[in-house]
């Protein structure tokens, strides 16, 4: 099987990451499949809350200063740079986008076009427990337009 090449000329790897355990693995995977592949990631983290939906809570800390709690777009910026410096510690180009997409699996799907493989973690933040595959993995398994690799945690 040939690999295919994208319009920069090197393997494509869409990682979906939403700071979840399993986001974590699939991102030490996709880093480690880049690096065989000497590839790049393509790193996608949605949110969706509506903005009216949120407004900043004050908190209190233990010495007393008052704080505002992120918004869900600075949380996703936050672990969106953290997984980018993880890419880049390890030798890995890495790029990173934010959508503010209802449907994390349309977010991934749309950078999956001309992408060479997808990998997202078995299950993300939401969902029922006991589940073995997420609803966006299996958006994302069912419609890709690539190979998809699902990471599953280690049993134990």
């Amino acid at each position: 099987m040939e690999k295919q090449m994208t319009s920069t000329g090197s393997f494509v790897i869409v990682v979906g990451f939403d700071g979840s355990e399993n986001s974590r693995n699939a991102l030490r995977w996709g880093i480690d499949e880049a690096k065989q592949r000497s590839g790049e990631i393509r790193l996608i983290t949605a949110w969706s809350k509506p903005p009216l939906a949120w407004y900043p809570a004050l908190l209190e800390t233990a010495a007393g200063e008052v704080v505002t709690e992120d918004s869900p777009r600075q949380a996703a910026e936050t672990l969106q740079a953290a997984a980018l410096k993880a890419a880049e510690d390890e030798g890995v180009s890495a790029t990173g986008e934010i959508v503010h997409n209802d449907s994390a699996a349309s977010a991934l799907l749309d950078a999956a076009q001309g992408a060479d493989l997808v990998v997202v973690g078995s299950r993300g933040h939401g969902g029922f427990p006991g589940l073995h595959l997420g609803s966006v993995a299996t958006q994302i398994v069912n419609h890709a337009p690539c190979p998809v690799l699902v990471v599953r945690p280690k049993a134990s």
